[in-house]
């Protein structure tokens, strides 16, 4: 059982948001708390209890995360230095443990610095390590959301025209999970505090390519999808030119690079290295989360 009884939820909206909070609120034990920024329209669940704070103001955050044990950051790629005034608060809070925002690539892996965002999520942990003696720190990897990626064509299938772009072959393996599953994850991995101490945590709901992907898909729509074909070397260097020329859309394409490039397989973790057995976190199936993500 968690020594830990209080956490808070920074960031519980957008993509990821809602399904880690519904974690904690129906599958743990913990006293959850949403701490919303002031002024913001989001909603929550009924019966949620939330917390706004004046972001800029280290007293309104020190006073917002007094008494919580731990902090769950789950703040956009795009403002993740943003996370250095929620440390500082949550240390002058004695706050016990900070859950800064991941739940992606391999950030720990410096190969996958050429995206902006992977090298600011590892800097913030640099961070959180120079402050061990004054707060402990858990970085959960689960790589791409799964359900969520094949529902929106990040994975490059396209349900409605029965068409598929893969990268590379599709041959790579990457790992990726359900959103479910991260929400798991991260109740589970403070669950266990100990183990999970100063940890980078990997976790996978399944291992896959983009062609059993679409072999999936084609076997549950009965048909033959239309298909075509690009390399990632070139994804990398367009998406790396349009940032240089600050068109901010050059993410996307170095994102798919990092998940779907067959000569570095960035986004594969290996299985030795995943913490699902030691925290018990279930494994996805491939089908099912194809057939979810379709709505069939």
């Amino acid at each position: 059982m968690s020594d830990f009884k209080n956490v808070i939820i920074i960031g519980a909206g957008g993509n990821l948001g809602p399904a880690i909070l519904d974690s904690f609120l129906k599958d743990s034990s913990f006293n959850t708390t949403v701490l919303s920024r002031e002024g913001s329209s989001s909603t929550f669940p009924p019966g949620t209890k939330v917390i706004h704070a004046d972001y800029d103001s280290p007293d309104s955050l020190k006073s917002a995360l007094k008494g919580q044990d731990v902090v769950v950051s789950l703040v956009a790629s795009s403002v993740i230095g943003e996370q250095l005034k929620f440390v500082d608060a949550a240390i002058a809070a004695g706050v016990q443990r900070f859950l800064p925002s991941e739940f992606g690539s391999d950030t720990a892996d410096s190969r996958t610095h050429f995206i902006p965002f992977s090298k600011a999520k590892y800097d913030i942990v640099k961070y959180l390590k120079s402050k061990e003696s004054q707060l402990s720190w858990t970085s959960v990897i689960t790589g791409p959301f799964f359900d969520w990626c094949t529902k929106v064509g990040f994975n490059g299938l396209n349900y409605a025209e029965k068409t598929a772009t893969l990268y590379d072959g599709g041959k790579a393996k990457f790992s990726a999970t359900n959103l479910r599953t991260v929400g798991l994850a991260v109740v589970k991995a403070l669950e266990k505090p100990e183990l999970t101490k100063n940890q980078y945590v990997y976790v996978s709901g399944l291992e896959t390519s983009q062609k059993e992907i679409l072999a999936v898909a084609e076997q549950i729509t009965g048909t033959k999808w239309t298909v075509t074909h690009e390399s990632t070397k070139d994804l990398a260097e367009g998406g790396k030119a349009k940032l240089q020329k600050g068109d901010g859309s050059g993410i996307l394409a170095l994102l798919l690079a990092v998940t779907f490039g067959a000569e570095e397989q960035l986004g594969y973790v290996d299985p030795a290295k995943l913490w699902n057995d030691k925290l018990g976190v279930p494994k996805d199936d491939v089908e099912k989360s194809v057939r979810a993500a379709f709505g069939l």
